[in-house]
């Protein structure tokens, strides 16, 4: 799409007539909405909205269109974001030692599979460095021991800061990022295999494998001060039998990474994901 569109994602308190007043405001403004999804979460009393419009021939300017719509969401209690598809998002994906999500997000960025730009790569380890300039993209390597994660977190904040990235993507960063981090940096997305919590530690798959699972998958999820507990964005699983070795095992597993770990940021950047509670509803 080339005209520039506006995206709204609310959630309010359930009651009649939302729908007719969110609308509304875009009509009455000269909107033209080309995009519109709604849910209704009955047991936590919440209606959870996304509206997208074409900006072309809106009446109002783009830095008067929140505090427009404010006025209308406050006596609402509602909660809500805009954003506007031609501002394109700055990512910076961490890494550690594997590399098969990184090269995903890359050749997918590359073959504009999504809007972003990613001018950054952040490891604890130096192994990826090759991969950041095949690629032409800044490399920090930022070893974590439990003395200086802290202070090596601090200098994380500040790349984060200095290249102004909007979201991080942990692609098999092998790293506990702590609760003070996400305070100050929420939007960070983490993707694992979704043995968790029956195989956590090291070598799930040789585990698994040693279990007899007959079912793998993956997960990809916001990041929070809880491990691996964060909203889930998107899972995918595949079949595996007895025949399947762990090397097998291995590689359905970091397909499947792939996979749902570009579907997460595809549908983030398109601002399809609403966050609430510990929850999310993917619009699609």
């Amino acid at each position: 799409m080339t005209n520039p569109t506006a995206t709204l994602l609310i959630s309010c308190p359930d009651q009649r007539g939302l729908v007719a007043k969110f609308a509304n405001f875009i009509y009455s403004n000269g909107g033209n909405i080309i995009h519109a999804d709604q849910h209704t979460d009955f047991a936590a009393g919440l209606f959870l909205t996304r509206i997208e419009w074409q900006l072309e021939g809106f009446n109002l300017p783009r830095e008067f269109i929140a505090p427009a719509f404010n006025a209308i969401a406050q006596p609402l209690g509602a909660k809500w974001e805009i954003r506007f598809s031609d501002t394109v998002p700055r990512i910076a994906i961490w890494v550690s030692r594997q590399d098969h999500c990184l090269f995903d997000l890359i050749w997918r960025q590359r073959a504009k599979e999504f809007v972003a730009e990613i001018p950054l790569i952040i490891s604890n380890h130096s192994n990826l460095k090759v991969v950041a300039e095949q690629f032409n993209i800044d490399f920090q390597h930022i070893p974590i021991t439990k003395d200086n994660k802290s202070e090596q977190e601090a200098q994380q904040l500040e790349l984060l800061c200095k290249y102004k990235i909007d979201l991080v993507v942990l692609a098999k960063y092998m790293q506990i990022i702590s609760a003070d981090f996400i305070s100050q940096f929420p939007q960070i997305i983490n993707i694992h295999h979704s043995f968790l919590p029956a195989f956590i530690g090291a070598n799930p798959y040789h585990r698994a494998f040693e279990r007899g699972v007959k079912i793998i998958g993956a997960t990809a999820h916001y990041a929070t001060a809880d491990l691996d507990a964060g909203p889930i964005i998107e899972q995918d699983v595949v079949r595996v039998s007895h025949r399947d070795e762990v090397d097998d095992l291995v590689r359905k597993g970091k397909d499947l990474e792939r996979i749902v770990l570009a579907r997460a940021v595809r549908s983030h950047l398109q601002n399809r994901v609403l966050v609430y509670g510990n929850r999310t509803v993917v619009f699609e």
